[in-house]
């Protein structure tokens, strides 16, 4: 590879290219929904891969993944898009490709986790999860870059913002109220195990630790899903 390849690859890796696919994939799904059936309709959101407790406990694990990518309606495709958009373009610089990467995906699997556990009888999609994961990455890099204006006034911003969709969740029952604290608690959990390359000694049991609390609280969230679930049906 010349030099000049090399230069357009990495401008190219500069982009925020993990927040532009995972825009697309929900695009385009949404998309192929609309067109097969809607994307308020139950069945087609259960055929794409909706988070529905039934076919979770039968084996459809991948459940806990796809619902990241589903939307219901336009409005909630377009306003989750927006919040990716602005939020995913400013955390995917401060944090890294992969480490963007793996936060959104593993805090929407434990929202996704929480709302099996909790919400038995719902068919849920969306990225709130993930969403709420960021949110919580924003809190964890407030409170480790106490110095960095940029990032206490982002933090600030979203706490605010995190808070009254917990509000507003709490007294409307068309929010998935579990998935979104499970997603908040996941970003926040998984910020502080990876997100700081090369963490001080001191930050390396912690790191270990909380990681270890993503997995036994996913873990908990699973096996309460599950036995719920199987006592519901």
């Amino acid at each position: 590879m010349n030099y000049q390849n090399q230069m357009k690859l990495k401008r190219f890796f500069r982009k925020p290219v993990v927040t532009y696919t995972f825009l697309g994939l929900q695009l385009i799904l949404f998309l192929l929904m609309t067109i097969d059936g809607g994307s308020t309709n139950t069945f087609t959101l259960i055929g794409y891969g909706a988070k529905f407790n039934p076919l979770l406990v039968a084996g459809e694990w991948w459940r806990l993944v796809t619902p990241i990518f589903l939307h219901i309606g336009w409005v909630h495709l377009i306003m989750n898009s927006v919040i990716l958009y602005y939020l995913g373009i400013q955390l995917e610089d401060t944090l890294g490709h992969w480490r963007f990467a793996a936060i959104y995906l593993l805090s929407g699997i434990l929202g996704n986790a929480a709302s099996f556990a909790f919400n038995a009888f719902s068919v849920s999609a969306g990225a709130s999860t993930s969403l709420f994961g960021l949110f919580g990455a924003t809190l964890f890099l407030g409170k480790t870059y106490t110095g960095n204006p940029a990032i206490q006034h982002m933090a600030r911003n979203f706490g605010t913002l995190i808070l009254i969709n917990l509000v507003f969740g709490f007294f409307n029952t068309s929010v998935d109220l579990a998935g979104h604290i499970g997603g908040l608690a996941g970003g926040y959990l998984m910020s502080t195990a990876i997100s700081i390359p090369d963490p001080l000694p001191r930050w390396k049991k912690k790191r270990v630790l909380y990681g270890a609390g993503f997995a036994v609280l996913l873990i908990l969230l699973l096996s309460i899903g599950y036995f719920r679930t199987l006592g519901a049906f």
